[in-house]
């Protein structure tokens, strides 16, 4: 029996640098936009039987916006980034830079008095464990670039510290297919088509 999951990254609602941790800003109009343009490529995610998004605004909104109408999964929200939240990375930085290179270094620790990465995977991995299986059955959930990398961390039982490696850009689309315990990495597209001379 296996299930196939797969994450749709939420659009953006401001430019990389600006991210903040936790972010509860709705989209803006360039994210409308985005998801405008990525939907008819990802609306074939909609067939999925189970449809879901994490709470923040934008999640919410990308999930709808590309029709899926998503259950909302309170486990599938962003990090507890404790005094953190709303900060970009260089505010954390130019404020604590100890505790933000602690943070960055020790997947353990919580300097910013929330949830430590180590935690965080741990628990977005419970949720894609805990999801109900049936062989062949589909699933697609929409949540912030973060929650994806942990997911995916976690899917391939990799070290914490290869989360900072992991680049999801918005909109993008990646499956995981297997079950509790036992996921793997899936990749579908389009072959390439090469022209014979």
């Amino acid at each position: 029996m296996s299930l196939r999951v797969t994450f749709v990254a939420a659009a953006r609602s401001a430019p990389l640098r600006a991210e903040r941790f936790e972010d509860d800003r709705p989209l803006d109009r360039d994210g409308w936009g985005q998801v405008e343009r990525a939907a008819p490529g990802l609306l074939r995610l909609a067939a999925a039987e189970l449809r879901y998004c994490s709470p923040a605004p934008r999640s919410r909104a990308t999930g709808t916006g590309l029709g899926y109408a998503p259950l909302v999964q309170l486990a599938l929200r962003d990090c507890d980034m404790g005094r953190w939240r709303g900060l970009t990375l260089a505010e954390a930085s130019a404020r604590e830079p100890a505790a933000v290179a602690a943070w960055l270094a020790d997947p353990l620790a919580a300097p910013h008095g929330g949830e430590p990465l180590y935690g965080f995977i741990g628990r977005v991995g419970g949720w894609l464990d805990t999801r109900p299986v049936e062989d062949g059955g589909a699933v697609v959930a929409v949540a912030e670039p973060s929650v994806i990398r942990a997911a995916l961390v976690y899917a391939l039982n990799a070290p914490p510290a290869a989360y900072w490696r992991l680049d999801v850009r918005p909109l993008s689309a990646v499956g995981v297919v297997g079950r509790a315990g036992r996921w793997r990495l899936r990749f579908d597209g389009t072959p390439v088509q090469r022209s014979i001379p």
